[in-house]
């Protein structure tokens, strides 16, 4: 009967709204200081005597004014009156304690002040702690109050929603179940909290949830006992879950939620914070098992805020990221530079809508023409320019090397030349984990690109009067989600039913996601003094197999049954891993223990035009000639899994012929 009245009563739209809706902070404020005044009334009034020589001079109602002020202000310092009590009791207990040990304190040196200077007692300790205790108790009990009628008219559609276990016993875990609990109309209910640590007392209950210690072995057996299926925990517990922490739980059919980092509820917002919105179901991004890099350089805006700024490959999925990172640090001006007119046109349109102040320069052009990409450095005079311009798919390029030193060497050459040209402050080049001891053209091209402007920014340090362009290097592995990523393609076998395809088992990559990635390009670009290498700390390579693997279980399927896994060998140019040269005895550290400057071979300028002057007769010429030339002006270029691995024979016989020559020579 009790229920059903509840449920009568909770329809009506006076209370939805009471439910759906915070108390606004001056009605939480008026309950309190109703409290404090009730609480002051009852000490000093129903009490109004204790027989000490003050009180001839302190009547009870001055003293209760004076000790309610006291309180007034307590409640402004603490913020006691300003969380939304129904979703928090320990931190509103927490400030409940502090206010009434924080006012109690002062009140007893007013009174050991008072008696000091005239002699007479203005309160007593029984009036202080007395005063104390029905304050405290009448607000919590206020606060319990609020929160359980909230609970109770609430919590009747609870069954039709999803119940969950939350991962975690700690205070954070504890909220993140409370919370859940007291949305209105939300859609998850938490049943019991899953605790790691083997320190948990068997039987054990927090606020009626009871806790649960992890077992790998009886895994599906306690989600089954609840009639749960989903896991549910916090963003900042995601270490927790790597380890293959949560390959255990996919392999169990248990479903993985991450609840993200929510922000401060808006105590003005007409709504309750819907949490439920900020749940979604865990990426195999976020089991890469490598710490997510944060960096927030003030440096980065004071360098690029009011400035024009040249992105070249702007549409690509790092050029457009550099974009928005650079129009967030306030940028005057972004040209954007790039021939795919669709992918641009789009760009323009998020960049207008997220930032109308700043001037989005669309310019449709190719970074080989010389004529119209002058027209670009006339008409705009960038002052920073960030070049991600390039062919990157390995064994497309493998098997078009005209193309590859075409865009990725002249290319850079001539955007690197008209930034000298037109008085360019930093140019920033974008490049590849692939670069290190490459063994594709695609690779070995941008190295090439390395080579020249390392080599022009050293030429240009020694031979100029004044300043002039810096040139900065940055080179990183794999990005997440970018055009040609393995995640991308994953899902989409995975959509289709499989099967997912690898090139070999033991493949391993470095991944970094792009906002990551394009943010310390910013950094670096920031801390560059000319003729750098930066290189990044990408973390711990992942086996792309394993990747695979997670895709599959977090597509709720099982590898090898529901989705065949097929190795299909690796392709022209690939190999089974990628260097970035990262180890201590090959780079520098420097203030960002995230970046790292390359100890690398440098070039003379001029003898790196003169290879490229004779590459570029070659252009036009057999791809067999292009790709022989690039091993001699880059030694360490190697083919694998490859065509132009002939070509590597040939120059180790004509090498040997070549020692012997020589021997026969010295020996005449």
């Amino acid at each position: 009967m009790i229920n059903r009245l509840l449920s009568l009563f909770a329809q009506s739209p006076l209370v939805k709204r009471f439910v759906a809706a915070p108390f606004p902070k001056w009605m939480v404020l008026l309950a309190d200081l109703f409290i404090i005044g009730v609480s002051c009334l009852l000490v000093f009034c129903c009490m109004s005597t204790t027989g000490l020589p003050g009180d001839r001079f302190f009547t009870p109602d001055v003293k209760g004014l004076v000790v309610w002020g006291m309180f007034a202000v307590g409640l402004f310092m603490t913020g006691a009156s300003r969380s939304i009590i129904r979703l928090s009791v320990i931190e509103d207990t927490y400030r409940l304690v502090l206010l009434v040990l924080g006012v109690s304190f002062v009140e007893a040196a007013l009174s050991v002040v008072v008696y000091l200077l005239t002699g007479v007692y203005y309160l007593s300790i029984w009036n202080i702690f007395v005063t104390g205790v029905f304050v405290f108790a009448l607000m919590l009990l206020m606060r319990l109050a609020v929160k359980y009628l909230y609970l109770r008219l609430s919590g009747v559609s609870k069954k039709d929603r999803k119940r969950v276990i939350v991962l975690g016993s700690a205070i954070n875990s504890f909220f993140l179940a409370s919370a859940l609990k007291s949305e209105f109309e939300g859609e998850y209910e938490p049943v019991a909290l899953l605790s790691l640590s083997e320190k948990v007392p068997q039987g054990g209950t927090v606020s009626g949830i009871p806790v649960i210690q992890y077992n790998p072995e009886r895994l599906r057996e306690i989600f089954d006992f609840y009639r749960c299926d989903t896991l549910m925990f916090l963003s900042t517990q995601m270490e927790l879950m790597r380890n293959d922490v949560a390959d255990i739980f996919l392999r169990n059919g248990i479903r993985l939620m991450m609840l993200n980092q929510v922000e401060e509820f808006d105590m003005n917002s007409k709504s309750m914070p819907n949490l439920s919105g900020h749940v979604h179901n865990i990426k195999v991004e976020d089991l890469l098992g490598r710490e997510t890099i944060h960096t927030d350089n003030p440096a980065i805006g004071n360098l690029l805020r009011g400035q024009t700024v040249m992105v070249t490959g702007a549409a690509g999925s790092i050029g457009s990221e550099i974009v928005r990172q650079v129009a967030k640090e306030e940028a005057r001006d972004i040209v954007l530079v790039d021939q795919a007119e669709t992918p641009m046109h789009d760009l323009q349109l998020e960049m207008q809508q997220m930032f109308p102040n700043i001037k989005i320069h669309l310019f449709i052009g190719d970074i080989t023409n010389p004529t119209r990409m002058e027209r670009a450095f006339k008409k705009y005079h960038p002052r920073y320019v960030f070049h991600a311009a390039a062919y990157k798919h390995v064994p497309m390029m493998e098997r078009n090397p005209t193309e590859a030193v075409h865009t990725n060497v002249y290319g850079t050459k001539n955007i690197a030349d008209l930034s000298v040209k037109y008085g360019v402050e930093k140019f920033v080049m974008v490049s590849t984990d692939k670069a290190v001891n490459p063994t594709n053209v695609m690779g070995a091209s941008k190295r090439m690109a390395e080579i020249y402007v390392q080599s022009l920014s050293t030429w240009l340090r020694h031979n100029s009067d004044g300043p002039t362009t810096r040139f900065i290097t940055t080179r990183f592995g794999n990005v997440l989600g970018s055009n040609g990523s393995v995640i991308p393609l994953f899902r989409r076998q995975i959509e289709e039913g499989g099967p997912v395809t690898i090139t070999h088992r033991d493949i391993i990559r470095y991944f970094m996601t792009i906002p990551e990635a394009c943010n310390l390009v910013l950094e670096a670009g920031v801390m560059g003094q000319g003729g750098e290498i930066y290189v990044f700390d990408m973390g711990k390579p992942v086996k792309i197999w394993d990747l695979a693997v997670r895709m599959i279980l977090l597509s709720g399927l099982k590898p090898g049954e529901d989705i065949k896994i097929v190795e299909t060998g690796l392709r022209p140019g690939e190999k089974l891993y990628e260097e970035l040269l990262n180890e201590k005895e090959h780079t520098t550290a420097t203030h960002n223990k995230k970046i790292m400057i390359a100890r690398v071979r440098t070039y003379d300028y001029m003898d790196v035009l003169e290879h490229l002057r004779k590459l570029e007769t070659l252009i036009d010429g057999p791809a067999h000639d292009i790709v022989a030339e690039m091993k001699l002006i880059v030694p360490e270029y190697k083919s694998n899994n490859s065509e132009w691995e002939s070509v590597d024979n040939e120059l180790k016989t004509s090498d040997s012929k070549s020692d012997v020559i020589v021997e026969m020579n010295t020996a005449e």
